[in-house]
């Protein structure tokens, strides 16, 4: 489904240069005219990013946690008030459909995800309800804005709270809407859900009280050097749970608990976890700034001519210069030396994951056999 989303009122601010059409962000700023300077913002100070293009739901229902908790891949059943967390939606096969933030607060779940997958999110959620006291509903009235860097916190009058909540956690604010700590990009990492007619207003609010302009690379270019992925980026039709980091509970910062069944696509993620091993991994690569131009996304990542992986978001970080993620086929050694069309790329030692642990599955075979 193709989803064309309203620009957003935030780029008429100076300098203000939106995102490349047809890409996902083209309807907010990709930068305000120093894109580095909004990096370092981000990582050193405090900076505001525009991600009002985020599509958002709520759910009510007295029995919205447990419902959801049947059919999606998070723990959620017993949240409690003012939690959140990252789920995922999975089709029959494991293959991940969407993943998206849940936060519930004062009776209702909301839900925020991306533009183009948001409609069909919406059906699947509307279609599953069947007898639960549950009723999701799309809330094209609320926005998102993201704070990032160690400063946020000189930022807590201005949004009108004492004290800045704990990852996952959420807390109202004064005007509507909640402000919610995020583990990534940055240890530093805040989202403000709000009524969308309060964005200009809170933008310039916010500014005005120290927050830093940053556009959408400045925010990609985090996600990507801390290995984060965006789903339908980083993400193919045959994407897993396992090949994106998404297996967890709320307390490992994922979006997959491994002690609940009964939901699509369980049976994949548990052969997964108990017998075997991802086919792909996501990994951070570094590219060869010299060449004229940058892959695209869902090119190929070769080795000696032959096709080992898919590339994912490429971006320009201000000390990393150009990287991208990349989905990897697990037998590729770290050291191998790839390329993606003309452009040499190298796999991040540090991002590859270290994981000696023998299967619980492969163990009970290995001890009915007398191993």
């Amino acid at each position: 489904m193709s989803v064309v989303v309203a620009p957003s009122p935030i780029l008429s601010v100076s300098g203000a240069v939106a995102g490349a059409p047809g890409s996902p962000d083209a309807a907010v700023a990709w930068h305000y005219g120093d894109p580095f300077g909004e990096q370092r913002a981000a990582v050193d100070r405090v900076a505001v990013v525009d991600r009002s293009h985020r599509f958002v739901l709520r759910i009510t229902g007295g029995e919205r946690l447990t419902w959801l908790h049947t059919i999606s891949s998070q723990h959620v059943a017993a949240l409690g008030n003012g939690g959140s967390a990252e789920n995922l939606d999975l089709d029959l096969n494991g293959r991940v459909l969407h993943h998206f933030v849940l936060t519930d607060l004062d009776g209702t779940v909301w839900i925020d995800t991306e533009a183009e997958r948001g409609p069909d999110l919406l059906a699947f959620l509307q279609k599953m309800v069947f007898w639960a006291d549950a009723e999701p509903v799309e809330a094209t009235d609320h926005a998102v804005l993201t704070l990032l860097g160690p400063r946020v916190a000189d930022l807590t009058e201005a949004l009108g709270v004492s004290e800045l909540p704990d990852v996952y956690a959420a807390t109202p604010l004064p005007g509507g809407g909640f402000l919610r700590r995020m583990p990534w990009p940055t240890a530093d990492s805040f989202d403000l859900v709000i009524p969308r007619d309060q964005l200009p207003d809170l933008w310039s609010t916010l500014t005005t009280a120290g927050a830093a302009p940053a556009g959408m690379w400045a925010f990609e270019a985090l996600r990507v050097a801390a290995v984060r992925p965006r789903i339908g980026l980083d993400t193919d039709e045959r994407t897993i749970p396992h090949e994106a980091r998404w297996i967890g509970g709320v307390a490992e910062h994922g979006a997959v608990h491994l002690d609940k069944g009964c939901y699509r696509g369980q049976e994949t993620v548990a052969r997964v976890h108990n017998l075997g091993k991802p086919p792909r991994q996501l990994l951070l690569l570094h590219l060869d700034g010299s060449a004229d131009e940058r892959p695209a996304v869902g090119d190929d990542v070769t080795a000696g001519g032959r096709a080992v992986g898919r590339l994912g978001t490429v971006v320009d970080h201000y000390e990393l210069g150009p990287i991208a993620l990349a989905l990897i086929k697990r037998a590729v050694p770290a050291d191998t030396t790839l390329s993606v069309g003309p452009v040499a790329a190298a796999i991040d030692p540090d991002s590859v994951p270290v994981d000696h642990a023998t299967q619980p599955g492969r163990v009970a075979v290995d001890r009915l056999r007398g191993r």
